[in-house]
């Protein structure tokens, strides 16, 4: 990265923090809050290179920020080339806006007879945002649309997402209990104004 633009982040942070304040409903903060996403991850200089690199064993969940009340956090994630999570849900609202590379969602539904994938697989290519959330959809599985390289996508929650309990689903529907924690032990200091 040639120079880093923290007041990017900073600003995008600002303006959700702003969006939440009025307690709008659902609907209006995933159509306003993915606009402040699509226009953060136009740029691609404002993530630290630390919150941007991949594991050859799993993907990379970093925390970037996580308001004080824990009404949002934003996270980086890094997949490595053809990493892949489970079948899981959020329970919460999110917005997943991609910054590098590609990434496929595959919706799914509960049944009786169990998980069932739900429309055609979702393909985010940079720029594009997708939202989750237990009213307009929650439980999905996402990969790396590639092999050979890395891909990052920025996620937006409606709580604390490592912190948050969720679920993993088997191919049964059957649920597992899991909190997903972070990979990373320390924040970009984004609110040091003598790097811009």
């Amino acid at each position: 990265m040639s120079e880093w633009r923290p007041h990017r982040l900073r600003e995008f942070i600002g303006n959700l923090a702003t969006l939440l304040e009025s307690e709008p409903p659902e609907a209006e903060i995933l159509a306003q809050g993915s606009d402040l996403l699509k226009a953060l991850i136009r740029h691609d200089d404002w993530l630290p290179d630390e919150f941007a690199r991949p594991d050859p064993t799993r993907y990379q969940q970093y925390l970037l920020h996580a308001d004080s009340n824990q009404r949002f956090s934003v996270v980086s994630f890094v997949w490595g080339p053809g990493q892949s999570t489970p079948v899981h849900d959020h329970r919460v609202w999110g917005l997943i806006g991609m910054l590098r590379g590609a990434e496929v969602s595959q919706g799914y539904r509960r049944e009786a007879q169990g998980l069932q994938p739900e429309g055609e697989p979702v393909r985010l290519n940079p720029g594009t945002v997708e939202a989750v959330s237990p009213q307009v959809g929650d439980i999905h599985r996402v990969s790396n649309a590639f092999s050979d390289r890395t891909s990052i996508s920025i996620h937006v929650y409606g709580g604390n997402i490592g912190a948050v309990k969720r679920a993993v689903y088997s191919e049964t529907g059957e649920e597992q209990p899991f909190i997903s924690g972070y990979n990373n032990a320390f924040l970009p200091n984004i609110w040091d104004l003598s790097h811009g």
